[in-house]
Parts: C-alpha cells; structure tokens; sequence
C-alpha cells in the first residue's frame, strides 16, 4: 500500500507567490485560507498554530504565501503530454476524461460550495514533448532537479504558442500513463508546490504544477470509479496540504483524508484541512481554551452548514482536533460512523506524520471491507458514552449523545 503513495517534492523556500489567480503573484495578498484565518484570529488565536521555520509544508494557520488559492474560482491549465517513446494510447481527452468531471466534483462537495475548480484544456492533443521520456531521467523527483526542470521548459515552449500561462493559478501535467513504471511499482506523481524557483512560464514561475503518471489502478477492478483521485492529492497539496501518509503507509491517518490514501473509495478532507483551506466559517470551528468543561455539538462534516470542528490547543504548535464523520459527501466508506479525534502537529513536516488519529478500538482490524485501504483505523471514532483522555495534559473528550437529526453533543473537559 505504501508504494501507492503520492510523494510530493518541495522547494526548500516557500514564499513570493500568493495565488491571486496566476500562476505566481502580482500583489502581496494572502494565500490559501490566509484572509479567512487571518478573520478569525480574534476569536480563535490560541488555535491558529504554527510550525518552527524549517518545516516545508506546515499544518500550521493561516498557510504561509506561495501556494494557490482555495477559495472563489480557480483556474487550473491542464495539458495532456506524451513522448516519442511513449505515445500517448487513445485521444488526450480521455486521458482528461480519467479525472475530469470527478475531481472538479470532488472539490466542490468538500468545500460545500466554496471551491469552485475549473479545469481549463487550451490544447485538446497530445502535447508531444520533443525528446524521448527516458532522456528526462525522471524519477519521484526533487524540487524541479534537472530532469523535471528540463521537462517544464519544454512543456512550456511546446505550449506556449496556444497558452497564456498567467490565466492560471495552477498547472495540471497529465502524462501519458505508459510513460514510466506502473504505479505500483514507482509511484512518480509528484507536486512542486511554493516553488518560487520554478522555470519561468510568460513571465510567471510555474511555482505549483501537478504531474500524474500511470494510471493508480491499485488492482481492485475499482479504477473507474476511484482512479482520479490521485489529482485532488496532488492538488491539495498546491492549496499547500502536507502528505498525511508516512513511510509505513497510511498507519497515522488511515483512509479518513485524501492526503494520506488518495486510491480505492471516496473519502474527504479532515476537517482540520477545510478551516485551513477557508471553507469553514469562524462559526463553524469552536476554539476550546476554557478550563472545566464545555458543551458542544457537532453536525456531519459531509454535511452543509452547521458546527464542524473544534479544537483544543495544547501549546502554539498542536493540539487535538474533533470531528464527526458519517456516510455522507465524500465519505461514501464510512463504515462506523462518529467522532474523530486527532492530533494536529504544525512543526511537523509532510510526510513525517503531522496528524495522528486516535483508535477507539485498537488492534480490532478495522470495520472496512474496501479493497486496499488502511483497514486498522475504519472503525476509530468514538460513538456514544465513550470519551477520549490525555490524563497527562489533562484533557478529555466525552461523546455525550446523539440527537434524531445525527448530530452529536460533545463534553470537553480542560484541568
């Protein structure tokens, strides 16, 4: 399962770029969910941590500049690129047909609305690339390493007689899925998010692109349905989300966000990542710093409208986030529905496990049957009567009840 992974590569320096609507920034706003953030920041200041300075790519808030824009509408320039080695099989749109409508879907469901993603496709073909894939030497890649960079450059030349690369927040690299291993054997989809050192395209670095490669068929017969999903990871990672999956696999997080298993049945975002990208409202997450005990209620977080998410900060890098997860939106496989809890690190780095979910029923083998999906943490949330402890930091999280709408009422309790 772990060599079905994405892997995402970085730039050592994230900033410059703010996603206001190109590719790379014209002015100094804020990126991703920053304005949101920034909003809440009065009634929720103790919650917005933040990573030390050498994390890459923090689950921090408000997200650094450099990455896209996850609100409004955003423009993503898709290009379908073969090579002479390896030619593209079929016509390029249905290459695009693999992940489109789905992914333009996808987003508006987790975001209820306030994603608007529309894939743009100025060049319909194949886009041939003028040398061989192989002389790319490409592999799971580096900040744009001399492969990668040399690739883009031609992307870009190839291109840019039909394209005008500063219409764009973000470019989407479909290549021809026979070029390269199977995915499951080398995962080389990648993301190259914030790089401010990106080969320049019509004036503007191409600072977050999104490459996807063979098909991420995990063997299950499920492709069809599930195989676009590779391209909301990699995107969620230009809106600048970290890789949840580590290098045991989805051992942390399991199948509850598609930045720690991106293949077999739907699953969403956690909530922690919707206030992060802006589609929570400052109502909707509740920043628990009270001591004695709180009540709360929480509704679906499929669901539109409503209290999502609260949060209790232990210090100004963590703290334990809580969520209720049904079988609705996006989470078509949940299979004992509840209450998550988790523990949100922002000075760690992605893919070094920045969020751990907590098992309500260790060593039980989970509840899910879907093929290929981290199985152990399906059945984690709490139900009902049970509670969650941290004796030593003196927290508790108890699942009260449930009402007949599916809401659950939650008791906090701070010493």
């Amino acid at each position: 399962m772990a060599a079905l992974a994405s892997v995402t590569a970085l730039a050592l320096a994230v900033g410059g770029s703010a996603g206001t609507g190109h590719l790379t920034a014209d002015t100094p706003t804020a990126a991703g969910a920053g304005p949101v953030a920034r909003a809440d920041a009065a009634t929720h200041g103790a919650c917005m941590i933040s990573g030390g300075p050498a994390v890459q790519m923090s689950e921090g808030v408000p997200t650094l500049s450099g990455y896209s824009r996850s609100t409004g509408t955003v423009r993503a320039l898709t290009l379908m690129v073969d090579f002479s080695d390896a030619p593209g099989p079929g016509s390029a749109r249905s290459r695009f047909g693999e992940f489109f409508p789905q992914t333009r879907d996808w987003f508006r469901t987790s975001s209820y609305g306030r994603l608007d993603y529309l894939p743009e496709t100025p060049v319909a073909d194949w886009l041939r690339m003028p040398k061989p894939f192989r002389s790319y030497g490409i592999e799971r890649g580096a900040p744009f390493d001399p492969g990668y960079r040399e690739l883009v450059q031609d992307i870009v030349a190839t291109a840019d007689p039909r394209v005008d690369f500063r219409r764009y927040d973000f470019l989407n690299v479909l290549v021809t899925p026979n070029a390269g291993p199977s995915a499951l054997d080398t995962v080389l989809s990648v993301t190259f998010a914030g790089n401010t050192e990106a080969p320049v395209a019509d004036g503007v670095p191409v600072a977050n692109a999104s490459f996807v490669y063979s098909r991420q068929d995990d063997g299950s017969g499920s492709y069809a349905q599930t195989g676009y999903r590779v391209l909301p990871h990699e995107n969620g990672h230009v809106f600048g989300l970290p890789d949840l999956y580590t290098q045991e696999g989805g051992g942390a997080v399991g199948h509850w966000d598609i930045m720690s298993e991106d293949w077999g049945a739907n699953n969403d975002f956690l909530g922690w990542h919707k206030w992060k990208l802006g589609w929570l409202d400052a109502g909707q997450m509740s920043c628990v710093t009270a001591r004695g005990t709180t009540e709360h209620t929480l509704t679906p977080l499929g669901r539109t409208g409503g209290s999502k998410l609260l949060f209790v900060p232990l210090d100004r890098r963590s703290g334990y986030a809580v969520e209720l997860r049904t079988r609705e939106g996006n989470d078509e496989t949940v299979c004992r529905p509840g209450v998550l809890i988790y523990k949100v690190d922002a000075n760690v780095d992605t893919g070094q496990g920045p969020v751990t979910v907590y098992d309500s029923r260790r060593d039980s083998g989970g509840c899910t049957r879907s093929p290929n999906v981290h199985a152990e943490l399906s059945d984690a949330p709490f139900a009902p009567g049970e509670d969650f402890q941290d004796v030593r930091r003196g927290v508790r999280i108890s699942v009260a009840g449930a009402d007949l709408a599916g809401n659950y009422r939650l008791l906090v309790t701070r010493r």
